[in-house]
């Protein structure tokens, strides 16, 4: 018994969406929706991107470790916030907390890495096209990858590390649907201007940066794509551009508005439901994008199935 009280002393509550009784079984239903659609759509990219040689280029390995990603950061919390919706009791294990925390934030500054990333690729594949398969070699793909990968890694260690250490005063309501730093730093009884200056420094590097990098690249497109006298070519060109550009607005928008604001500025049931979004709704939409913008992607699969029928 006493073993038992000691370990709920140590778990978290999260409160979720508990202060909309009513609304709960309709999140919990759109967010299951939500998250089937996610597994079914960048396990198909994934899928089809290996399996179809002709989408064997640059950008589709790109995009089959966005649609993992995704996957993998959608796991990390779907799951659990579908539970605490769904059964009496909103507690997470101290454990499972940090480890949603660390993989959130992991996860989440790769993908801004990543989706850099993909925009050099769509400037080389369209600025420098004789020298596309020079430039972007395996090797080079590779290493651009596994870069992205470990800089989430390290941002992810220095900001768990930072947060943890903070004292909660016995604290234990996490006033969101998952562990996540903003709401972290608020349970702490202490104000740290460290953290703060971290996060924003963090934040240039894995935000702003990457961000200015895309827009870069994209106004040189731009200029490009006007230069373009084949029409065909033309609207190729703007259908796997506009994919991309459309994810990057979608995700850099609500997470710039979420991290790099003081949070003091933004009321704790707009964060929820911005943080519902760039988690929840923006790994469906990603993979949706892609393959209903990207006649590439459709026609591997339509080769695929016609294959396994015969």
């Amino acid at each position: 018994m006493d073993t038992n009280n000691r370990s709920s002393m140590t778990d978290f509550i999260l409160l979720g969406f508990s202060d909309w009784p009513q609304l709960e079984h309709i999140i919990s239903g759109v967010v299951f929706i939500f998250y089937i659609v996610t597994l079914v759509g960048n396990t198909t990219i994934i899928l089809v991107s290996n399996l179809d040689s002709q989408l064997h280029t640059p950008m589709y390995f790109f995009l089959s470790n966005l649609s993992f990603l995704d996957l993998c950061y959608a796991t990390s919390i779907i799951p659990q916030m579908l539970v605490n919706l769904w059964g009496p009791t909103k507690s997470i294990t101290y454990g499972g907390c940090v480890l949603q925390f660390f993989f959130a934030l992991d996860l989440g500054a790769t993908e801004c890495l990543l989706l850099a990333v993909m925009a050099y690729d769509r400037y080389v594949a369209v600025c420098q096209p004789l020298y596309y398969t020079i430039i972007m070699h395996p090797q080079l793909c590779q290493k651009m990858v596994l870069t992205a990968w470990l800089g989430g890694l390290g941002s992810a260690f220095i900001l768990c590390s930072l947060t943890l250490k903070l004292p909660r005063c016995g604290h234990r309501e996490v006033d969101n649907f998952f562990c996540e730093m903003p709401a972290l730093v608020k349970m702490a009884c202490v104000y740290s201007k460290v953290i703060e200056i971290v996060v924003f420094a963090l934040g240039v590097i894995f935000l702003l940066v990457p961000l200015s990098l895309i827009l870069i690249s994209y106004a040189i497109i731009t200029q490009a794509v006007v230069r373009i006298k084949s029409t065909a070519r033309w609207h190729k060109v703007l259908n796997t551009c506009g994919s991309h550009l459309t994810v990057v607005t979608l995700f850099y928008g609500t997470v710039i508005y979420m991290y790099m604001k003081p949070q003091n500025s933004i009321s704790q049931d707009e964060g929820k439901f911005l943080t519902l979004f760039y988690t929840i709704v923006t790994p469906t939409l990603n993979p949706l994008i892609y393959t209903l913008r990207n006649k590439d992607v459709k026609s591997a699969i339509k080769r695929i199935l016609y294959v396994e029928k015969w």
